[in-house]
């Protein structure tokens, strides 16, 4: 068969099969391969409900329960207006902040301590070098850069609070976990890890006046 018959042949055949299709109506459901739990019951958003005594689908809140980013102690997190652009952001001005917006007291180091050890440890380890327990198992984890290198020791405190807040590389971001008070105080746990093995003691005395302002 000539190659332009064949062409002409094949075209026809594709018009027949279309001209078929169009215009059929079926009352069978469409084919679902996957339903992944596409199509399952559930209740719109204020949606009546004869069930319950108020008549409504959605449930109140239990007496005495409290957002899960609020400390008890603890000022709320920052909001879109972003009143405190140091507290909020880690920045001042377009700068990375170099301070703290908050006093470096023993109770906020105890504190960052502690949070630290939750949620940074398992990864950074308890001494910031990149070697904890997920690195160390094998998880196909690609290792943590350790905080004594030139680098990570360069970084401003603000820096490194958006990094907490925010995430980095593989590094998921903690700013829907941990409050924004908490991630500050995990900041200056990291720059007293650095301290511990890079700094001497008028380093240290230095920086702990720049937080407080006193310089």
């Amino acid at each position: 068969m000539p190659r332009t018959t064949h062409l002409l042949v094949t075209l026809a055949l594709v018009s027949l099969a279309a001209s078929g299709c169009r215009g059929m109506v079926s009352s069978e459901p469409p084919i679902h391969f996957q339903h992944n739990m596409d199509q399952q019951d559930r209740f719109e958003g204020q949606e009546p409900n004869d069930f319950f005594a108020d008549g409504r689908a959605a449930r109140q809140y239990v007496d005495g329960t409290v957002p899960a980013r609020r400390v008890v102690g603890q000022t709320l997190d920052c909001i879109k207006t972003w009143e405190d652009a140091h507290r909020c952001t880690g920045k001042t001005g377009e700068e990375w902040a170099t301070t703290l917006p908050m006093d470096a007291d023993a109770d906020l180091l105890a504190r960052g301590r502690e949070r630290y050890d939750i949620y940074c440890a398992p990864c950074h380890d308890t001494a910031g070098a990149g070697k904890g327990p997920v690195v160390q198992a094998n998880a196909g984890l690609i290792p943590p850069p350790t905080y004594h290198d030139d680098r990570v020791r360069g970084m401003a405190m603000g820096q490194l609070f958006n990094i907490i807040s925010d995430g980095v590389r593989n590094m998921p971001g903690y700013g829907k976990q941990i409050p924004v008070d908490d991630r500050w105080a995990i900041a200056a746990h990291v720059r007293v890890l650095q301290y511990s093995q890079n700094a001497s003691i008028s380093d240290v005395d230095k920086d702990v006046k720049s937080a407080r302002g006193w310089e």
